[in-house]
C-alpha cells in the first residue's frame, strides 16, 4: 500500500491531484477546529477574569462590615447587635458588575453579550454563596474564613459547522476569599 500511495505520487500523469487536495481540505478543516477550540477557550477565560473581578469587588465591599479581629487572626462579616453580635453580609449586585464590565444586555433571563447582530455567549443562574467566618474561633489558625463561591452558567454559540452543533456549556465556579492586609 505504501509503494503504491509512492507511485501514484511520483506519476507525472496528475493522477495524485484529488489526493492532494483531499490533504489540503482535511488541513483546513483540521485547523478550522483547533481554532474555534481556541476561541471558546479566549471566551470562558475572559468572561471567568471578569466574575473573578466582579466576586472581588462584592467581597471587597463587604471591608466595612468585617470585624477586624486580626490580632487573633480571624475576621468575618459582623456588627454589634446590643451586648452580642449578628452577621452583617452584603451579597452585593454581581450580574451589574458583570454587565458593565462584558458590556451585557439583560434578556429574558439571560445576560447577552453580542458581536455585531450575533450572540457572542450568554451568561445564566449566577449563584453566591458568601460563608462567613466565626466570631472568635477557638482555633484561628484552623477557622474558616471569610469565603464567597460563585458559580455561573456560560452558554457560546459554536461557529464551526453551522447550526449542526449545540452550544458550548460551562459551568463556571470562582472563589474569592477575604484576606485583611494589617
Amino acid at each position: 500500500m505504501v509503494k503504491r500511495l509512492r507511485q501514484t505520487l511520483k506519476d507525472e500523469r496528475g493522477t495524485s491531484f484529488p489526493l492532494i487536495v483531499a490533504v489540503a481540505l482535511a488541513l483546513v478543516i483540521i485547523l478550522c477546529g483547533i481554532s474555534e477550540y481556541m476561541r471558546l477557550m479566549i471566551i470562558a477565560s475572559g468572561v471567568r477574569d471578569a466574575v473573578q473581578s466582579a466576586v472581588i469587588s462584592t467581597v471587597n465591599d463587604n471591608y466595612d462590615g468585617v470585624y477586624q479581629g486580626v490580632r487573633e487572626g480571624y475576621s468575618g462579616g459582623y456588627k454589634p447587635d446590643g451586648s452580642s453580635w449578628s452577621e452583617s453580609i452584603n451579597y452585593g449586585d454581581v450580574y451589574t458588575r458583570l454587565d458593565k464590565t462584558l458590556g451585557l444586555r439583560d434578556e429574558n433571563g439571560y445576560h447577552v453579550k453580542y458581536a455585531g447582530k450575533a450572540v457572542e455567549f450568554r451568561l445564566s443562574g449566577l449563584s453566591v454563596n458568601i460563608r462567613n467566618a466565626q466570631l472568635a474561633p477557638s482555633d484561628p489558625k484552623n477557622a474558616r474564613a471569610f469565603l464567597a463561591d460563585t458559580s455561573i452558567l456560560l452558554e457560546v454559540p459554536v461557529s464551526f459547522g453551522g447550526k449542526s452543533l449545540p452550544p458550548m456549556h460551562i459551568n463556571l465556579k470562582v472563589q474569592a476569599k477575604y484576606m485583611p492586609l494589617f
